[in-house]
């Protein structure tokens, strides 16, 4: 359930530093943000999920993924005009049941020793902390202490500001500036109840983790929305999955200088109607903002516009309350700010536009080539 507080007063502020934390002082409920509907004005509440802990993940000096960026997030969501919208949800530890359904008890030994022995470089990009098993854990929970929040209707979509991000840990590596896979234990949570979850990843590096996570499993659909070649090199078009999850993978690896009009046509042409078909309950979002053409690790050209309209299509797959975003990366401050600030309007139905839309771009070749790729495999399910 959400905390009985609010960011209100349109001022958003950093959570206090403790563990054992509680939201600044604000009403019991949120005023939430509006959008005209046939005329008449609609309230609209968007669960937002941040913890103190995210900012004591410590990554050393120089770090792309560092505590600041939780910072830009935070003041995106002032700039969107939404802040009155905001209802704070507080995340919670996930337990060893929850997090086991995506990673074996021996993974999750090991990187808790580790974290208890002070923390220590994993690979050559990915560094935990002795505050990141903790931070980890409750990165997970924010996703699912959203999910209880919304099944309760306290709101139509929630955001998990969250960090380390998650859509590069496998079930048995943490990799990619990645520990442990948020969205990976959300969708696996849903799915045990019988929800069938579209996953969309748009984060400019494909998501490996999240894709072997699901690649056999027909309950979940993903999505995703990359640049190619890029790290970690995984995301063929021809990933569709295996067994009984043929089908459910669909990979989008677009060349670097691809603009949001490939974008829109993708989700129009292809992803909504596989969507559909699928029967999606659940839409997660893994909300990466390095596609922005400001960052500094990537190639794509959006712009904070695209995300916008993105958002706006993509929620429409599934009903309010059904609709769950995680951050993932984004790495140039001023990107992440503008990009954050036009998905949390997108989510609160407010059109908030910091820059304009892009096109023009070489991404649609890639779509009529996945589009063709689909059309191969229905009529392989059909011969």
């Amino acid at each position: 359930m959400p905390a009985s507080s609010s960011f209100g007063h349109g001022e958003i502020r950093r959570p206090r530093a403790s563990l054992s934390h509680s939201a600044p002082d604000a009403p019991d409920r949120l005023r939430a943000s509006f959008t005209r509907l046939n005329g008449t004005l609609a309230l609209v509440a968007i669960l937002f999920a941040t913890h103190p802990r995210f900012w004591d993940h410590a990554t050393g000096a120089g770090h792309p993924e560092r505590p600041a960026r939780l910072d830009a997030v935070l003041e995106g969501a002032k700039w969107a005009g939404v802040a009155d919208a905001l209802t704070m949800v507080e995340p919670r530890l996930a337990t060893r049941e929850e997090l086991e359904r995506v990673h074996p008890a021996r993974f999750l030994d090991a990187l808790e020793r580790l974290c208890e022995a002070g923390g220590g470089r994993i690979d050559a990009d990915t560094r935990a902390s002795e505050a990141s098993w903790d931070a980890a854990r409750l990165g997970a929970g924010a996703g699912l202490a959203s999910i209880e929040a919304l099944d309760a209707g306290d709101g139509s979509a929630a955001f998990c500001a969250v960090r380390p991000p998650g859509h590069h840990a496998t079930p048995t590596r943490a990799m990619g500036f990645c520990l442990i896979n948020n969205v990976a234990i959300a969708a696996a949570a849903l799915a045990a109840r019988g929800e069938k979850v579209a996953i969309v990843d748009y984060d400019a590096h494909h998501g490996n983790g999240t894709q072997d996570c699901f690649y056999r499993d027909p309950r979940v659909m993903y999505v995703s929305f990359h640049e190619y070649p890029l790290y970690p090199g995984t995301g063929a078009l021809s990933d569709v999955g295996e067994g009984e999850g043929r089908g459910t993978t669909i990979n989008f690896p677009f060349p670097a200088g691809t603009t949001g009009d490939s974008y829109r046509t993708a989700i129009d042409d292809v992803l909504a109607p596989a969507i559909k078909e699928f029967d999606a309950t659940w839409l997660i979002v893994s909300a990466g903002f390095d596609g922005h053409r400001r960052d500094p690790l990537t190639g794509l050209a959006l712009s904070a516009g695209d995300y916008a309209d993105i958002t706006a299509s993509l929620i429409e797959a599934v009903p309010p309350g059904r609709r769950l975003v995680f951050l993932e990366g984004g790495y140039d401050l001023q990107a992440l700010t503008d990009s954050t600030a036009a998905t949390l309007g997108a989510l609160a139905g407010v059109e908030y536009h910091p820059e304009r839309p892009t096109s023009g771009g070489p991404g649609a070749p890639v779509v009529s080539a996945v589009q063709r790729f689909r059309a191969s495999l229905e009529g392989e399910s059909q011969g």
